[in-house]
């Protein structure tokens, strides 16, 4: 199966979680995921969820998101990736980053959408799980601006489809690539905040 340039590539074991042995196209499966995505948005935004900034939300939201489609959705990755962090140190950081996180919100060290912003590249750059990070980022970026912040959410995909290779997820992939190298403001004009 053929991924677009910055998604994750499963290895088979990851690849046997599958639940719908039949899908064999790449297509087949961005179907699958994006029905599951949007009822996993769905789940987001009616929840009546305190613990945004916790590890078993944000496992939870993975497994909302993927969870028909993959059997290890909400579990951390075991296996090292293309990208993120070794395997065994993803608690640990995701538990730094919460904690970032409730501080700039607190400390209002950020502005709402800074700190968000910075906090979705982190997030990615952690990579907790095996596939599904970019857009679970975006997703819980999305919960934290709506239900601790309460402000509009981001036009990430800007009329655009950010699975598929095209000039937005170029962009996307760029400026997280400078986020990395501690330039945030590709990531912060792609996103809309100046």
């Amino acid at each position: 199966m053929e991924f677009p340039d910055g998604a994750t590539p499963l290895d088979p074991d990851e690849m046997e979680g599958l639940r719908f042995k039949h899908i064999t196209t790449r297509a087949e499966l961005d179907h699958l995921e994006q029905a599951n995505v949007q009822s996993g948005i769905e789940w987001m935004r009616r929840s009546n969820r305190t613990d945004l900034l916790t590890e078993k939300y944000v496992c939870d939201l993975h497994k909302q998101l993927f969870g028909e489609v993959w059997q290890w959705a909400g579990k951390f990755r075991k296996t090292e990736k293309n990208i993120g962090i070794d395997p065994l140190h993803i608690a640990v950081e995701l538990h730094k980053l919460l904690h970032d996180m409730q501080y700039w919100h607190k400390q209002n060290s950020y502005s709402a959408y800074e700190a968000c912003i910075r906090f979705h590249h982190r997030l990615v750059s952690i990579h907790p799980f095996a596939n599904g990070n970019g857009r679970h980022a975006r997703i819980m970026t999305d919960a934290i601006l709506l239900k601790i912040y309460q402000l509009p959410l981001l036009d990430w995909a800007g009329g655009h489809n950010l699975q598929s290779m095209n000039v937005r997820r170029v962009e996307y992939i760029n400026a997280l690539r400078a986020a990395d190298k501690g330039s945030y403001q590709l990531l912060f004009n792609f996103a809309g905040i100046n």
